[in-house]
């Protein structure tokens, strides 16, 4: 259960609204999801978070599919399943195929494995890898 009611259209602050209407037109889709809806109780941190991400996530040198598995994986970590479900999908729209969802998904498994082992262990960075 949420802890803020999601705010339909027309109980948007016309700040909020017009976040709305950006969202609307970068992603080609009258539907803009539950996160904005929450997040438009606050539509000036709403505004820059919006800014901010259309920044990261936009085409650089890092194309935007690889972006997305990024997401899906600090989200797998940081255990949002929002984001784990919002960004899969997202990268599903970008052209993620079942075998690369896989791959992620193993990758990450992996990780999470020897992260914690050398946490648990505590083993000292080599040299070599220190910038």
């Amino acid at each position: 259960m949420g802890t803020v009611a999601l705010l339909r259209d027309d109980e948007l602050s016309p700040e909020a609204a017009e976040v709305f209407a950006e969202i609307r037109a970068l992603r080609g889709t009258d539907y803009v999801n539950n996160f904005w809806r929450a997040m438009a109780h606050d539509p000036a941190a709403m505004r820059a978070l919006w800014d901010r991400l259309r920044v990261v996530m936009a085409p650089g040198a890092l194309d935007p599919l690889v972006k997305e598995m990024i997401y899906v994986a600090v989200s797998t970590a940081n255990g949002c399943s929002y984001c784990i479900h919002s960004h899969t999908a997202a990268a599903r729209g970008k052209g993620m195929t079942p075998a690369q969802h896989a791959e992620l998904l193993a990758v990450i498994g992996m990780a999470m494995q020897t992260n914690g082992l050398v946490t648990g262990l505590q083993v000292e960075v080599d040299e070599v890898f220190k910038a």
